[in-house]
């Protein structure tokens, strides 16, 4: 295959030998499948921001710390270079999420070259070295499906653990490699500690797998494993190993109702990209 333009400054650095297809092509980027010195691998490549539609985008960039204060106050202007290095700092923030949970024993592609706006990292393979399936079409029995989800809770509290809520996890952002699933798509990862919508998007992220492998093991619909996860990362009782019951009693305390009108609005937004993009 010919090397896309925005491939060749990538392989002119000695980083991609021969781009063997296209994989997919999102809102928020296009995704090849390459060989990078002798090994296959994917190359995911961002898009400009005007081409992008990332919804409430301030959400999740709340209490991201950025190390260069000029570039810090450049990107709070506005102005033509903080918009070039706010575009740089939501890319990198997907590479930065992704070393960081690497590190940490978190089941995701691991990373291994970033820059002009593409990054490289492992591709994640079936049992037949073709691409793994998104959880959302493979099929399981009730107990592939308990024992999935349980494996998938673990792996959101460990990314908690390490300071990182994923933000936007689903269905189609899970793939199910030879040994079990893989968590993608980082670019929004949201830091646990900085950001006020880190409970909603906690809890949010765990319905949407809970509502997925409902479907074979209905009774994963009436979990609440994200208030209960939040509680103790808030109590400071949080570690990989926590017992968890997928049970929470609220305390008696008045409803915020501002928060249960932001999830309903949330659950709007995602129906209405769920039509759009032609999916069930």
């Amino acid at each position: 295959m010919k090397i896309p333009k925005r491939l060749r400054p990538v392989a002119e650095d000695g980083h991609i030998d021969e781009v063997v297809r296209s994989l997919m092509s999102g809102k928020e980027a296009d995704v090849f499948v390459v060989q990078s010195h002798g090994v296959i691998r994917c190359a995911k490549v961002y898009k400009a921001s005007q081409t992008r539609s990332f919804r409430q985008r301030s959400d999740y960039e709340e209490g991201r710390r950025h190390k260069n204060s000029r570039r810090a106050r450049a990107m709070s202007k506005g102005s033509k270079y903080g918009r070039k290095e706010q575009e740089i700092s939501w890319q990198s923030a997907e590479v930065d999420a992704l070393y960081q949970l690497a590190g940490a024993g978190v089941r995701v592609p691991q990373p291994h070259y970033f820059d002009h706006g593409v990054l490289l990292m492992d591709l994640i393979a079936d049992a037949e070295g073709d691409v793994a399936p998104r959880l959302t079409d493979v099929t399981m029995t009730a107990d592939e499906a308990r024992f999935m989800h349980q494996v998938l809770v673990r792996e959101v509290v460990k990314m908690l653990c390490a300071g990182l809520i994923h933000g936007d996890l689903s269905e189609y952002n899970v793939l199910i490699g030879t040994d079990g699933p893989v968590i993608i798509d980082l670019p929004q990862a949201v830091q646990a500690a900085g950001n006020n919508n880190a409970p909603r998007m906690l809890n949010r992220d765990l319905d949407a797998i809970k509502l997925c492998l409902g479907r074979f093991a209905p009774e994963l619909r009436k979990t609440r494993y994200g208030k209960e996860i939040w509680s103790h990362y808030t109590q400071g009782t949080l570690d990989p190993e926590t017992p968890l019951t997928g049970k929470f009693k609220p305390p008696e305390t008045l409803i915020d109702v501002a928060a249960v009108l932001q999830e309903i609005d949330d659950a709007r937004e995602e129906a209405i990209r769920r039509r759009s993009d032609g999916e069930p």
